[in-house]
């Protein structure tokens, strides 16, 4: 998947941000306004989001706030402001990279390209091409529905981490089906018994009672 969400309220700088995207080979999308881009992102999820701090109605930093609660999505924050701490907080909040206006629209594609390079995770027996959206263990291909994908990699980016019913829910509502918690039971279940089809006795993702999920390395 090579789509890129541009939320931008400036059109002109948007403009130029997706000529250049698309020329690099993405498919730019582009938002001026927070709430909308966060009602596509619950929606499709993107490659990346290409994220302006100052955004009317709902802002950057509120904006990457909320996509944190349900999705890693690689984000790059673009910002007029300087301030050191707005730096931090964009980062802290979970931002990927941050630029300042005025920026060259060829260095926001090259950390677009190295950020998306990085995406790709790998454990010791399980791979996740985030921008391809293809998984494999041990070599073996799995054959994950849109839905499965993005709940295999969410877990796999952060091991060690117990993820609720609810935030593996949001995810779960990209693909605009009526998702209850039984349903997440049973995305789950599925995953696992692909993952014990490609690779017998390979059993990463856990049950933490009364909690979620976890993956184990």
């Amino acid at each position: 998947m090579n789509t890129i969400y541009v939320v931008e309220d400036e059109p002109e700088l948007a403009a130029v941000v997706a000529d250049y995207a698309r020329a690099a080979g993405y498919l730019p999308t582009v938002f001026g306004d927070g709430a909308e881009a966060l009602a596509a992102i619950r929606t499709v999820l993107p490659a990346l989001v290409v994220l302006d701090l100052m955004l009317p109605g709902l802002d950057g930093l509120s904006l990457c706030r909320e996509v944190r609660s349900f999705s890693d999505v690689p984000i790059v924050m673009v910002t007029a402001r300087v301030e050191e701490i707005d730096r931090l907080l964009g980062l802290e909040l979970g931002a990927d990279d941050y630029l300042c206006k005025p920026f060259s629209p060829r260095e926001l594609v090259a950390r677009i390209k190295a950020i998306l390079r990085r995406s790709g995770v790998r454990t010791s027996a399980l791979a996740i091409d985030a921008p391809a959206r293809r998984a494999s263990v041990r070599g073996q291909p799995l054959d994950l529905t849109p839905t499965e994908f993005d709940l295999l990699a969410a877990l796999v980016r952060r091991p060690g981490q117990v993820f609720s019913r609810a935030q593996l829910l949001a995810l779960a509502h990209q693909d605009n089906l009526d998702v209850t918690d039984r349903a997440i039971d049973s995305h789950i279940k599925n995953v696992r018994r692909k993952i014990e089809a490609a690779a017998p006795g390979l059993e990463p993702i856990r049950s933490i009672y009364g909690l979620g999920y976890r993956f184990d390395v």
